[in-house]
């Protein structure tokens, strides 16, 4: 069991609004390449109560159930850790949620998005605690899933992070990856059907689609602090493309430097990113990456579209205290000048070395190493579901046709 002690959920319980018992909710899940769709799935859950638990699945049980985590449990469990609507994790936590498991953490509900989980032999995960009542559901955020990450990271293309553009590849790619290669009429209906529940015919769960941002979003993930006399604002600045465990250690260790911290990070733009890290960088745009960063424990405000030099203007105008910059490589300006240059001048400036190995480029090589096994797992889980959706709609068809036997 690992608690939290920084940010929103602060890690201790206490009594809930009046005075009364605090709502303790449980979530779970595997957690693997967190998004801000998990994240918002937190926000979401731990809105519900006062406390939220969440458990997350082992390496095991997840090659089980559905194939090949793309990070390990323990940078899982980290990762989960660092989201700041959380307060405590669980690891391990069982696959099948049970009400031994949320009487066990003293949970009055637990709490799962508006899609479906299901066991390697097809079953509902949330089966038991639906049947007892005590599941609560909330929204699934639209525009991403792990799939379509992993389907930005398989196709070399600089179009994927642009909502004005997609190439054919990829929109190809969004019209069929994880569809079964062999599709029963059924099925075929269902992939078929474009109904308002499925857009464009697929999976409404597992699928590639197009994120739009908006305003409450992010104010829904900002926490709307400004800073307070006596704390430390300390400035770091990058792409933080699909935010990872690197970013985390990074963001933990800056966040211990002082004992009032006020972090602020600055998120270029796409175009900048692209221009410094090349190739089809960056894998999640500029919107995408903001609600990545300000779901983080560690952070106190974003810059969304901040220079990439580190200006005078931008020093003042925040009140910057100190700079600090990771191991790696400091790409100079377009002009050649170093864009650390002003808060090295003032003396501001610090290397932190998070002790993390874990870049961007390292997970798109773990994608493309294992590009058969990902492909195979979303496969397997897309056919489970549109199993389980069928069954699902020839239920609510039989008390209609028996009705019409009747007559």
């Amino acid at each position: 069991m690992i608690r939290n002690g920084h940010g929103m959920a602060g890690g201790t319980e206490g009594p809930g609004p009046g005075g009364r018992p605090a709502v303790r909710v449980w979530c779970d899940g595997c957690y693997d390449m967190v998004h801000y769709g998990h994240s918002n799935q937190l926000r979401q859950a731990r809105a519900m109560g006062d406390y939220l638990i969440v458990g997350v699945h082992t390496d095991e049980e997840i090659s089980k159930h559905k194939g090949p985590p793309v990070f390990t449990q323990e940078e899982r469990y980290k990762m989960v850790q660092a989201i700041k609507w959380v307060d405590e994790v669980v690891p391990a936590a069982p696959y099948v949620t049970t009400l031994e498991t949320l009487d066990k953490y003293n949970c009055n509900f637990c709490v799962h998005g508006n899609d479906i989980t299901l066991t390697v032999d097809g079953r509902d995960t949330y089966e038991e605690v639906k049947q007892a009542g005590r599941y609560r559901e909330c929204k699934r955020t639209q525009g991403v899933s792990t799939t379509d990450l992993v389907g930005r990271m398989l196709l070399a293309t600089k179009a994927h992070h642009s909502s004005q553009e997609m190439s054919s590849e990829y929109r190809e790619y969004a019209d069929s990856f994880g569809k079964p290669p062999h599709l029963t009429p059924a099925r075929e209906m269902l992939f078929s059907e474009g109904s308002s529940q499925c857009p464009r015919g697929r999976n409404p769960w597992t699928g590639v689609s197009q994120f739009l941002q908006t305003s409450q979003k992010i104010i829904q993930f900002a926490s709307g602090k400004e800073p307070q006399p006596g704390e430390t604002i300390i400035y770091v600045a990058g792409a933080f493309d699909l935010f990872h465990i690197g970013h985390v250690d990074f963001l933990e260790k800056v966040h211990g430097l002082v004992e009032r911290p006020y972090v602020i990070a600055g998120l270029h733009f796409d175009q900048e990113v692209n221009h410094y890290k090349g190739k089809n960088y960056p894998i999640m745009n500029l919107h995408e990456r903001t609600l990545s960063v300000l779901a983080c424990r560690y952070v106190s405000e974003v810059v969304i579209g901040a220079p990439y030099a580190v200006t005078a203007e931008l020093l003042d105008h925040f009140k910057v205290d100190l700079v600090c910059h990771g191991k790696t490589e400091i790409v100079p300006d377009k002009d050649g000048s170093d864009p650390y240059q002003e808060p090295k001048r003032r003396g501001i400036f610090c290397q932190i070395d998070s002790g993390s190995d874990l870049t961007t480029d390292l997970i798109v090589q773990r994608i493309i190493k294992n590009r058969l096994e990902y492909e195979a797992r979303n496969q397997k889980k897309e056919a489970k579901e549109l199993a389980f959706l069928e069954a699902l709609k020839q239920q609510e068809a039989q008390p209609e046709g028996a009705s019409q036997g009747a007559f």
